[in-house]
């Protein structure tokens, strides 16, 4: 698929991050774009950047969604069909996540199960939804993020990543399933594997307002735990007052954002570059590459501290590690 005019794209997620500037993008050239998100008020500001630049009778139509609930995302495919008034789509971009969980041994099961819910289940039902509509098309293409946590489950040997990595494990074997699976069955459907390293994206915002971790409206209780969480990842944050851990967690979702080495609107060209150029792997920023060089080279070596002085020697990925 070299061009993506008058096509029919699907983005979940679409309200902020990459989801957002793979809209922008697409509609850019002239694409019909259907998003979906959790926040209505996030996916009506992507739609009216959209709008700004898109060629006269783009599309572009919105739906509140989470993609964790099956009916969710049905209800979802059907607002497509209707509103674009079609059986089919072109493109399928399964991107919405969350980070959370990260202790299997610690953190609420709660959090964790939906973490996975998103990252996983929203690849799943997505997938499960649009991928006939894909095979309707003369020509579709599905693309499925997952994350450099998605061959290396960690954030550093001084923290747990389990929900997150275990999700992004999961997409990662899916899609890779799925290559043999369309040339098998549907050969003119292609897919795409997303693995982005560190993306100036509001996930960390995000996860914290889903997961109900809002610094500004955390317990007392809630503030000690991410104390204690943050001064083993060897963070400076055991002597802070409530007020001041409260402002730190929220400069540390803003930098997240603001600090990464990759914008979203340039991973979101990468993207579709890959997209193009119909390559089913698609390593996501300078870091990535180098995470992956590193853990192939020396997979045993892949958690311990060894591993983390080889990684801050090669790249400005995971910030504060």
């Amino acid at each position: 698929m070299k061009q993506f005019k008058d096509r029919i794209a699907v983005v979940t997620g679409g309200g902020t991050g990459m989801g957002r500037e793979l809209c922008r993008q697409l509609s850019r050239e002239g694409c019909h774009v259907s998003l979906c998100d959790v926040s209505d008020e996030n996916m009506q500001q992507t739609r009216a950047l959209c709008e700004e630049d898109a060629p006269e009778g783009t599309r572009v139509t919105t739906f509140v969604a989470d993609v964790s609930v099956e009916a969710e995302v049905g209800a979802f495919q059907r607002h497509v069909a209707e509103a674009h008034e079609t059986d089919h789509v072109n493109l399928v971009f399964n991107n919405a996540g969350i980070g959370g969980g990260g202790s299997f041994i610690e953190s609420e099961r709660e959090e964790w199960e939906k973490t996975f819910d998103v990252c996983w289940g929203g690849v799943y039902y997505g997938s499960r939804a649009f991928v006939p509509m894909l095979i309707a098309s003369e020509e579709g293409h599905l693309i499925n993020t997952s994350s450099v946590n998605g061959f290396w489950a960690s954030l550093g040997p001084q923290s747990a990543h389990t929900a997150y990595s275990a999700a992004k494990f999961a997409v990662k074997g899916f899609t890779e399933a799925l290559v043999n699976d369309f040339r098998n069955n549907a050969p003119h459907v292609k897919v795409s594997l997303v693995m982005p390293g560190h993306i100036g994206t509001s996930i960390v915002i995000n996860s914290q307002r889903i997961l109900g971790n809002d610094p500004k409206e955390m317990s007392d209780e809630e503030l000690d735990d991410a104390r204690t969480r943050l001064t083993k990842m060897g963070m400076p944050f055991a002597e802070t007052t409530n007020e001041q851990l409260r402002a730190a967690l929220g400069l540390l979702g803003e930098a997240f954002r603001d600090q990464a080495p990759m914008t979203a609107a340039d991973a979101a060209t990468a993207i579709l570059d890959g997209v193009r150029e119909e390559r089913w792997r698609l390593l996501i920023g300078k870091d990535a590459v180098v995470l992956d060089e590193l853990v192939r080279g020396a997979p045993e070596d892949a958690y311990e501290e060894s591993f983390m002085v080889a990684l801050r020697e090669k790249t400005e990925w995971a910030l504060g590690l």
